[in-house]
């Protein structure tokens, strides 16, 4: 059993390390794309009657469920079978496969890495290719956005997938190992693929939306306390007191329970307002907006944001490392 923390411990942190290092080249498999080609192809088979026609919102949710099901069934089917089969051949192939499979559940330098190409056109004025930059990572419309609109859309998904990306996997990979860090990877990929309140997913993404907010109820208040801590330790850049305040009060200025908990410090932090009204597929979506307009937001916030996601990602991943070792030493 120690052996198994020890061997735990040792893929976790390579995980990390490996992250931090590679971030996600396109060339390499990776089963998050997986993960989407197989949500993909169950939507197309169950969103709809064999005869074309469309199903009742009770056929919908029930098709919904079965997608859940499917998917995490198959996820972490594969994925425990992996780990056992690597570590019944060799514990070094199990640690070295835990390691991949952690490293592949992080994304870290994926998030600064494509934040980064939209502060880089943003940068040389480029608005078009900042627009197309960042609709590679945000679900809202981004043809209609100015530079302003693009620079708060990207550090809005640094904050969000700090929580999502970043903090949340590494919790689940700490206590419960790859198979359950792959499990909540798919739950992510389902809900951002169908975890929309429009006309087409409403009723079949609703399985899928209900068990990511369970998911990420408290490893997004815990990314909260982590990002308030890296705001102190960051710089006067940062204002940890500004965070910890507009946290307190904007936390929930979002529809859903979770994303709002770290965007709300990073506004703090930084002191700018984001969120607000945004379109999606066509249809502008009222929001309300997150933190005060101490200053105007400014391209240079994604690099802001990605120093306190790279800071609270450091200090997760310390705890994390010392609680195990005091797991495995008691």
């Amino acid at each position: 059993m120690r052996e198994m923390i020890l061997y735990h411990i040792l893929g976790f942190f390579v995980g990390f390390v490996l992250d931090l290092i590679l971030g996600d080249p396109y060339w390499l498999p990776h089963p998050v794309r997986a993960i989407g080609k197989l949500i993909a192809k169950l939507e197309a088979g169950l969103l709809r009657k064999k005869d074309g026609t469309a199903k009742t919102q009770e056929e919908e949710r029930k098709a919904g469920r079965i997608l859940v099901i499917t998917v995490l069934t198959l996820t972490g089917g594969i994925s425990f079978l992996i780990l056992c089969i690597a570590y019944m051949l060799h514990p070094v192939l199990g640690i070295v496969t835990e390691s991949i499979m952690s490293y592949q559940v992080l994304a870290a330098k994926c998030l600064k890495q494509e934040s980064m190409k939209v502060y880089a056109r943003l940068k040389e004025k480029d608005l078009p290719g900042a627009r197309k930059a960042v609709s590679m990572i945000v679900g809202r419309d981004t043809d209609i956005l100015d530079e302003t609109g693009v620079a708060k859309a990207a550090i809005e998904t640094v904050a969000e997938n700090l929580s999502d990306g970043v903090i949340a996997p590494m919790l689940y990979l700490a206590a419960f190992g790859p198979v359950l860090g792959l499990l909540y990877k798919a739950v992510n990929t389902m809900d951002s693929m169908v975890g929309y309140k429009n006309e087409k997913y409403l009723h079949f993404g609703r399985a899928a939306a209900k068990l990511d907010d369970g998911f990420n109820y408290v490893p997004a208040r815990i990314s909260a306390v982590l990002m308030i801590a890296a705001a102190f330790l960051a710089g006067k850049d940062f204002n940890e007191r500004r965070a910890l305040m507009i946290y307190k009060r904007d936390r929930y200025n979002h529809a859903s329970p979770n994303s709002a908990q770290t965007e709300a410090v990073l506004a703090g932090a930084l002191g700018i307002r984001i969120a607000g009204d945004a379109s999606y597929f066509g249809k502008t979506i009222e929001k309300p907006y997150i933190g005060d307009e101490v200053r105007a937001v400014e391209y240079e916030d994604i690099v802001r944001a990605n120093k306190l996601l790279y800071i609270s990602a450091a200090l997760c991943q310390g705890i994390c490392l010392l609680l195990m070792l005091v797991a495995y030493y008691i």
